[in-house]
């Protein structure tokens, strides 16, 4: 008898057209590890949802099922870990766990202090604001107050997607250790680590119909076809990209942009109210470089793209583009030919539709123009063909596809990233690097922060990587010059 199980499901988001699913049929075994793998905006967050029962009692969106069972006992890791907190503090959040379970408060800070160590979440004061955190560390303490209700079932949507690679190994061996006789629903693009872990791997078309179920070994073996088509990630795929005619051609065509300086930053500081949390001795950026901008979780490489955007507050020598940027506290002056991807795609959204989205930017233009150039970025970018559809009911990797495309504005020629390809299946991953690249070759200086190894020894002109105290580059084809970046 499983545990969870759904029999002819079909669910619908208010407002479109088609259903997310059509009499689909699921279930698992206690104690199986089941892999669900299938195109970006196929559905499978949404069916962890269902299966956990959130999606109707807490969202509500119209469903109708012949048969359901849901888990008693569950903990769900949500794509992004700051719909998971309730509390401010990382105290102050495991301990609101620990109080639904009627853990004596004498037992509280033991329990505490372990949970952090299994998910390497090593704070100086537990009493930390969560919102201070980097969204890897975000995603470490999302895991941790999951782990401390030691549920029966695990219900994990890309829990590692935004951690470095030594995170995302600490991360998974501490699933692997809690998991051993529990259920786990995995949703993940960076399989590497858990391909042969699990027990199944279920495989999703772009309609949401499963079109294979089996063992990883089987799946990966006999599925080649359909892993291709549906553009999923699977062993072996960024190597077969890269022998790719398409991925050689793009290699052997590439050239320097011809110099010209971008920015140029001296002796600069970024600051988080009172505390400086980014300190740039020296840099400067040219016209076309790639700059891939890497370090562990928490060392300061989204405050560096925030800093140089003025959303928080500098000071030191910094022009972009030859203007020099003075950090005005009432008058704030954001620099002219920058645009930036937030980490969280959320945080760019300001409208309420996806083609509202792409055009807000676009005043300037005529409206007929604005909406072809919308037009084609949503077909670029794989965005649905509902342009009514508001932005926060995209999957994850939608949210982060449309967050690039509306940061391609007409004026844009440094384009700052901040895990541009996080939650992305393997056809939108190289759909976005090349469009990057091509934007590169026409001249756009890129400063991506990413913790794809590939993506940096694949694309990068230079590397900067964020440490506590300095960084320290590496040297491409691109040639970008030296930088030394301090994180206090």
């Amino acid at each position: 008898m499983p545990n969870i199980s759904v029999t002819d499901l079909r669910l619908k988001f208010p407002g479109e057209n088609s259903l997310v699913f059509k009499d689909l049929s699921f279930s698992v075994q206690p104690g199986e590890k089941v892999l669900m793998l299938g195109p970006s905006g196929c559905g499978k967050s949404t069916l962890l949802q269902v299966l956990s029962g959130i999606i109707p009692h807490s969202i509500e969106l119209p469903m109708k099922t012949k048969d359901i069972q849901l888990p008693d006992s569950w903990g769900f890791v949500f794509q992004d870990p700051e719909t998971q907190f309730c509390m401010t503090y990382v105290d102050e959040e495991l301990a609101f766990v620990l109080e639904n379970l009627q853990v004596p408060r004498e037992e509280m800070a033991t329990l505490i202090e372990e949970v952090l160590k299994r998910v390497d979440l090593n704070l100086e004061n537990v009493h930390t604001p969560i919102n201070e955190m980097s969204q890897g560390m975000k995603q470490r303490l999302a895991l941790a107050t999951v782990l401390l209700l030691e549920p029966d079932v695990l219900f994990l949507d890309e829990p590692s997607a935004l951690l470095d690679p030594e995170g995302t190994q600490q991360i998974w061996s501490a699933i692997k250790a809690a998991a051993t006789n529990k259920t786990v629903l995995i949703v993940e693009h960076k399989i590497d680590l858990i391909a042969d872990w699990v027990d199944r791997v279920v495989l999703f078309n772009d309609q949401g119909v499963i079109i294979a179920d089996g063992p990883p070994d089987t799946i990966f073996t006999n599925n080649q076809e359909e892993l291709k088509r549906y553009g999923i990630w699977y062993p072996g795929v960024w190597e077969e990209y890269k022998t790719s005619e398409a991925f050689q051609s793009m290699m052997k065509n590439r050239q320097a942009v011809a110099s010209q300086e971008k920015i140029q930053i001296q002796d600069f500081h970024g600051y988080r109210g009172q505390a400086e949390k980014i300190s740039v001795k020296q840099a400067t950026v040219q016209a076309g470089d790639w700059i891939s901008i890497v370090g562990e979780n928490g060392s300061g490489k989204s405050t560096l793209l925030l800093s140089l955007m003025q959303l928080l507050r500098t000071d030191g020598v910094y022009e972009v583009n030859g203007v020099p940027i003075v950090w005005k506290k009432k008058k704030r002056q954001l620099p002219k030919g920058l645009s930036l991807v937030f980490q969280n795609p959320e945080l760019q959204f300001v409208t309420n539709s996806i083609m509202e989205e792409l055009t807000v930017s676009l005043h300037s233009m005529p409206k007929t123009e604005a909406d072809r150039y919308a037009k084609e970025m949503i077909q670029l970018f794989n965005l649905p063909d509902s342009v009514s559809r508001h932005p926060y009911q995209l999957s994850t990797g939608q949210k982060r596809r449309l967050s690039v495309a509306t940061a391609l504005t007409p004026d844009t020629n440094i384009l700052l990233l901040d895990e541009p390809t996080f939650g992305q299946d393997a056809r939108n991953t190289f759909a976005i690097l090349e469009k990057i690249e091509q934007l590169r070759t026409e001249g756009m200086t890129i400063l991506m922060v990413t913790h794809d190894e590939e993506i940096v020894e694949s694309f990068a002109t230079a590397v900067w990587t964020v440490v506590d105290e300095v960084l320290q580059t590496t040297m491409f084809s691109g040639g970008a010059p030296h930088a030394e970046l301090v994180h206090t």
